[in-house]
């Protein structure tokens, strides 16, 4: 089976109780749309689970992109000479940005580990694909992090950048193509509409798959199979969380 879950933001006990449900095997493909890190109390181990698994194909998001432009910075070994260079003031606004979103809980859990681990993880995330085409029982899909933005309709995919894909929000009353599904995460699905809180949006040729676990809502998982929308129980708050 072929499964598409999103913005899990550190949400590791609901991610792994969805995959508990789906009894996801080897031979199963699980798409991750972005947003892997920040907000959440465990992002990390998510990743970490991630990585570990081959079938487990992940899409970037605008948190993993904000974290790699820090992170990698940090990396670097800060002397006399590159200070001024490294820590910057384009860098202290993307650190500023990133932690006033969430980013502070990745960090903390990043500084603990040993700097292998670090290096691994870095070169994990930057393995992350910008999107992903899927054809199956005749359907195409577009699998992104946020939107296709623009208004010209079924516009080549190699023709955006990364931040047309990963920062903006979609129109959930367009059709953006006629000849695939678009299938994203980014906006949690209560700020489509009250009657999808805490479920996958499917109208209008496109198909929602960020159920606000990390709002308190639900992991959603999506069966490209099947059509089947498969949920964690509800998100009790925990440490780490944010609120709306």
């Amino acid at each position: 089976m072929i499964y598409a879950v999103s913005d899990i933001h550190g949400c590791y006990r609901q991610y792994k109780e969805v995959l508990e449900k789906i009894a996801f095997s080897d031979e199963d493909t699980l798409y991750v749309l972005g947003d892997v890190l920040d907000r959440g109390p465990e992002p990390l181990r998510v990743l970490e689970d991630m990585a570990g698994r081959y079938n487990v194909i992940p899409i970037i998001g605008n948190h993993e992109y904000m974290a790699l432009s820090v992170l990698k910075s940090l990396m670097e070994e800060i002397t006399e000479d590159n200070y001024n260079k490294v820590l910057n003031q384009e860098f202290m606004e993307k650190y500023s940005h990133w932690l006033s979103d969430g980013g502070q809980v990745t960090l903390d859990q990043f500084r603990t580990l040993d700097a292998d681990d670090r290096e691994f993880l870095l070169d994990y995330l930057e393995e992350f694909q910008l999107y992903e085409e899927l054809l199956l029982n005749g359907n195409r899909y577009v699998l992104v992090h946020a939107n296709i933005a623009g208004n010209i309709k079924d516009r080549p995919l190699d023709q955006y950048g990364i931040e047309d894909l990963i920062f903006t929000r979609a129109d959930y009353d367009k059709v953006y193509s006629d000849s695939y599904y678009l299938v994203t995460g980014h906006t949690p699905t209560f700020g489509i509409g009250e009657e999808y809180d805490g479920k996958i949006y499917r109208k209008n040729r496109h198909i929602v798959i960020d159920c606000g676990c990390v709002y308190g809502r639900t992991l959603g998982v999506y069966c490209f199979d099947t059509g089947e929308c498969i949920y964690s129980s509800k998100n009790v708050k925990e440490e780490g969380n944010i609120e709306k």
